[in-house]
């Protein structure tokens, strides 16, 4: 397993940290802290499963900015 810290902007309220949440259960990761208030989204990931890029890309692709 592999942690991951992003920075995402974009984030503003618990709607846009359920909807990273949820995104991020689709793509299979499990242990997932979302704060829009700090603009960070942390992950612990099986990178033989999901790529960090995938992971990043599938943000992005819901609407937010990944630093």
């Amino acid at each position: 397993m592999e942690n991951l810290k992003l920075k995402v902007t974009g984030m503003s309220c618990a709607h846009c940290e359920k909807n990273v949440t949820n995104a991020m259960e689709d793509l299979g990761v499990t242990v997932i802290k979302v704060s829009a208030d700090e603009g960070l989204v942390e992950l612990e990931h099986d990178p033989a499963k999901v790529a960090a890029d995938a992971i990043k890309a599938e943000i992005a692709e819901i609407g937010y900015d990944v630093a």
